[in-house]
């Protein structure tokens, strides 16, 4: 292995590199700050971009390609996994870390128990209710960033896997290992799909009986299935959580926390199935279709077909296919991929061993499309965390900056990026030959333009009212 210092200095020259592409993109592009309505909470109005969309988009696929080719450079396997080893461990004190654990359960179970009855209770208004705030600005948009920024928290404060433990029954019936986490999948398509088609964002009572209904639905799979196999497997929030902190640099250890590169955790993700693949695209594609039908042109769209059929039925038509297109668009570059490394792996074993970097690009969406809407409602949610009986008559909303133009494009393509570095590292690590693993990357990335190319499409026009 070569020393430290070389492994540095040739970090610092492609680090380097890829910051130049993704500033001169940023020099390139001006748009305002991404917000989805569909949460119910305000992040400021976005307009069109200020240059022709067709360069703006040309752009930013551009800096995925270049990308690309930037990793193929970087050709040395030692090399490679050093960078991924690298990892510092912060030891901990096991009875302060057991009072933290507990701390931060009772307080998820009291929170859960909040939302459901001040969202029957509680104002209905959706910027004062408490229900409606803690769950899209503090759950949906703050707690799912800590997940991939910094490590899974919701271990600690998931409420439902707190109540089925302190269920005397260990489980019912053994989990089906044939399901995998499609329980899992499907529960977090009906979710989003919920969300969007129904008013639980505006109307908290609606918010209340969703949550209600799907803590029945969840504490019953536990209760059958058992807390470890349930929580693993068919738990939507469970396993969308897990996934996103495997994006994140702090992870927990036997030895205490550990610190390494965002996305190295990836690189090391072992029996990924075709189920594991089906949720990961549906990271992707839920906050594509949300972000769609939030902005102008979405809603021309939909509005224009609900004239004809009702509005759920375009809602719902417009979600399987679009999820199908997502999903059919990975699979074909799988089987691209085999014909071009030319091996005997089959295109499902390529699909599923490539997989995990979808978690980056996940991570990197959600960022561009809940940063804004977090920052701007963090006085309404420390509010409503201090006082959930006596919320504000008058709200207060931080105004979106000027330097949000930038930044909103940088967290898609930065996603982008470190989804390309781990299939980089994924490929080598599949494949014996250098020319292979090289080969074998291009129908990916070339998916990763185009899922670019849609997300900064999305980015860039202007946001309904």
């Amino acid at each position: 292995m070569r020393g430290s210092g070389g492994i540095g200095r040739r970090l610092a020259i492609r680090g380097a590199s890829a910051l130049v592409v993704v500033v001169g993109a940023l020099c390139v592009v001006e748009v305002v700050a991404a917000s989805n309505a569909a949460v119910g909470l305000n992040s400021g109005a976005r307009e069109s971009v200020s240059v022709p969309r067709w360069l703006y988009l040309l752009t930013g696929g551009a800096v995925v390609g270049a990308s690309g080719l930037l990793a193929s450079v970087v050709t040395d396997r030692t090399f490679i996994r050093a960078i991924h080893a690298w990892n510092r461990v912060v030891p901990t004190h096991e009875s302060l870390q057991a009072w933290a654990i507990r701390l931060g359960r009772v307080v998820g179970v009291v929170l859960l128990a909040l939302v459901i009855f001040l969202g029957f209770t509680g104002p209905q208004i959706p910027t004062v209710s408490f229900a409606v705030v803690v769950v899209f600005a503090g759950v949906r948009a703050g707690l799912t960033m800590v997940a991939y920024l910094v490590g899974n928290p919701w271990p600690v404060l998931n409420p439902w896997r707190t109540l089925v433990e302190w269920v005397p029954v260990d489980r019912l019936r053994a989990y089906p290992e044939r399901w995998g986490v499609w329980p899992a999948t499907a529960g977090l398509l009906a979710a989003v799909f919920v969300e969007t088609a129904a008013p639980v964002a505006t109307v908290p009572q609606a918010l209340a009986v969703a949550v209600a209904g799907y803590t029945v639905y969840t504490l019953s799979g536990g209760i059958v299935f058992g807390a470890k196999d349930w929580f693993r497997y068919g738990d939507p929030l469970a396993v969308a959580f897990r996934s996103y902190g495997r994006v994140a640099p702090l992870r927990r250890t036997n030895d205490g926390l550990a610190l390494a590169l965002p996305g190295s955790a990836l690189a090391a993700v072992e029996g990924v199935d075709t189920a594991d693949v089906a949720f990961a695209v549906a990271l992707i594609w839920e906050l594509t279709f949300s972000g769609f039908v939030t902005t102008r042109p979405g809603t021309a769209f939909v509005d224009a077909l609900a004239g004809v059929v009702p509005r759920v039925l375009v809602l719902f038509g417009l979600f399987v296919s679009g999820y199908a297109l997502f999903v059919g668009a990975y699979w074909f570059a799988a089987r691209r991929s085999q014909r071009a490394a030319e091996t005997y792996r089959s295109a499902r074993e390529i699909g599923t061993w490539m997989a995990p970097p979808l978690l980056a690009i996940a991570a990197g969406y959600h960022l561009a499309h809940y940063f804004w809407l977090f920052v701007s409602n963090v006085p309404m949610l420390v509010e409503a965390l201090t006082s959930p009986f006596s919320p504000p008559a008058n709200p207060l909303v931080l105004a979106v900056p000027g330097f949000a133009n930038g930044l909103t494009v940088a967290f898609v393509l930065v996603g982008h990026l470190l989804a390309v570095w781990i299939a980089h590292t994924r490929a080598y690590a599949l494949f014996p030959s250098r020319l292979q693993a090289i080969r074998s990357q291009y129908p990916f990335v070339a998916v990763m333009i185009g899922y670019t190319v849609v997300s900064l499409w999305l980015i860039s026009l202007p946001t309904a009212t």
